[in-house]
């Protein structure tokens, strides 16, 4: 997972395209938008430029990151013809703390103090483009209840972790921004018109390298095209490469409220 181009030119092309999809929208069969919130809770481990056991930070027991509330959003279009259905999805996270390890430790360049307070962020936003098709025979043999899409899903990751420790003077960074191609997989079964059973899955694993996101929801249509929704997203990467050792897990419960048309 290399350098793909500046953060400035990714937002900016990420946002012509919702433009550009939004636009398009009344050419379209459905379209189907959500906004919400996103409890995120951080686990795992983060070293760059390890060189021993002890250059491994824990995300619990160094770092000291609480859960944080974010914002999530979703829109999803539903294509005419031969054309492949598209869906975006964006959900930022930040985390930010102050931190103590009890040795000395190093990430980059820099050697840390132990036993002396620092602060850290990291920041993994996660941007989605999903192009996918539904299997209509199994649409069609369930009466409507039951839906399976397949598709290919490209995840801009901007991950990005900082260290700053005041009292030594010790700083250091590291970021990337990355396209990676991903398998999508979703199901929906409605039961009742009124509710509907969703799950979602995008993932990939290159040599010692994961990435995948699970997401599970509950989704209640209250009034016309208004719907409310709720479930559980968990996401997890796993990457040895270019000096960076990644493995940690983002997870928590999700609340949204959207309109399908």
């Amino acid at each position: 997972m290399g350098n793909l181009m500046p953060r400035n030119c990714l937002y900016l092309a990420f946002t012509f395209l919702i433009l550009l999809l939004t636009g398009s929208s009344a050419y379209a069969l459905g379209v189907e938008f959500a906004l919400g919130g996103w409890r995120q809770d951080a686990s795992g481990d983060l070293a760059y430029k390890a060189v021993g056991p002890d250059d491994v930070l824990s995300v619990a027991d160094d770092l000291n990151y609480d859960s944080e509330d974010r914002f999530q959003g979703r829109l999803k279009i539903d294509l005419p013809l031969l054309l492949p259905n598209i869906a975006i999805m964006a959900a930022p996270a930040e985390f930010s703390a102050t931190g103590q390890k009890d040795v000395d430790f190093t990430f980059g360049d820099e050697t840390f103090a132990g036993s002396v307070p620092f602060h850290s962020k990291l920041t993994f936003n996660q941007y989605d483009v999903t192009l996918f098709y539904g299997l209509p025979f199994i649409k069609t043999a369930t009466l409507s209840k039951l839906n399976v899409d397949l598709g290919i899903n490209v995840r801009i990751a901007d991950l990005e972790a900082s260290i700053r420790q005041e009292s030594t003077g010790a700083e250091e960074s590291y970021d990337v921004t990355a396209a990676v191609p991903q398998l999508y997989l979703a199901v929906q079964l409605m039961p009742v018109d009124w509710l509907a059973i969703e799950g979602e899955g995008r993932g990939i694993a290159i040599g010692d390298s994961r990435m995948y996101s699970l997401i599970g929801r509950l989704r209640f249509n209250v009034w016309g095209p208004a719907f409310i929704a709720g479930g559980y997203r968990l996401d997890r990467i796993d990457v040895d490469e270019d000096d960076l050792d990644a493995d940690f897990a983002i997870g928590g419960p999700f609340a949204e409220v959207g309109m399908s048309f």
